[in-house]
């Protein structure tokens, strides 16, 4: 199984389209990746990064496991049911 598949490449650069497939859903790429640092999205609004309809948000698991923790974590169903 492919996790990464390529659907289009532009004939006069590198560039190309795809999609990264994951248990969750697909990503279609490129894509812009939100960092939520510490669990938060910085410099930009809740309203604003809702409307941005983004597939995938990075959050850094350490940062997490150190504070709200684990428990919280798995109180809450786990770092995907965050939204």
């Amino acid at each position: 199984m492919n996790f990464f598949n390529i659907l289009k490449k532009d004939k006069n650069s590198l560039a190309r389209t795809g999609e990264i497939i994951t248990d969750r859903g697909i990503i279609k790429t490129p894509v812009f990746i939100p960092v939520g640092t510490k669990a938060t999205v910085k410099s930009i609004t809740q309203h604003d990064l809702y409307n941005m309809n983004c597939d995938i948000i990075l959050a850094n698991l350490y940062h997490l496991y150190l504070q709200p923790g684990i428990e919280i974590l798995k109180k809450a169903g786990g770092i995907g049911k965050f939204k």
